[in-house]
């Protein structure tokens, strides 16, 4: 999202000022990058200009395929600085999904590097859970097999499905 100075040719709004203080900043030549969190949330900001502590700033958003994504993000930016709860993250992932496609990938960088389906597990799961006889045929074996060809799967671009997951028309 891309904040500027606004022109004051709104009206003021009653919003608390952005803090820097604690941001994660990278200035370029085209602006500075800035990663702020506000009240637990990570907002990902483009600043074309220097930073002003200026008493309100105004977004950009180009009219392009992702001007939904780009409008909700400036939405929950403008609840954060309002004070009110910023509402649901728009990327859809659960906690759950997330903590899978960190297994999967770390399923598929062992499996790369040489590991067997059981050192896998073994890792993944915790050695203890493991058994010595009728590797073959359990859960945990199959889980992580799994885990390898989703893995497999976000290599091959399917990574890609993940950037469209929150998205409705597609």
């Amino acid at each position: 999202m891309r904040l500027e100075p606004a022109t004051g040719e709104c009206g003021a709004p009653a919003l608390n000022l952005i803090d820097f203080a604690g941001a994660d900043i990278r200035s370029d030549e085209d602006g500075s990058h800035v990663v702020l969190r506000i009240s637990g949330i990570t907002h990902r900001l483009w600043l074309s200009e220097e930073r002003q502590s200026a008493p309100s700033y105004e977004v950009r958003l180009p009219l392009d395929d992702f001007f939904d994504l780009r409008a909700l993000a400036a939405l929950r930016l403008w609840r954060a600085l309002a004070g009110r709860r910023a509402g649901d993250d728009p990327d859809g992932l659960t906690l759950q999904r997330r903590q899978r496609l960190t297994q999967a990938l770390r399923a598929l960088d062992a499996r790369e590097d040489g590991a067997t389906y059981r050192d896998i597990a073994g890792v993944l799961f915790g050695a203890a859970r493991i058994p010595e006889r009728a590797w073959k045929t359990h859960d945990l074996r199959g889980r992580t097999i799994r885990l390898v060809a989703s893995g497999y799967d976000l290599m091959r671009g399917g990574y890609r499905k993940l950037l469209a997951t929150f998205r409705r028309e597609r």
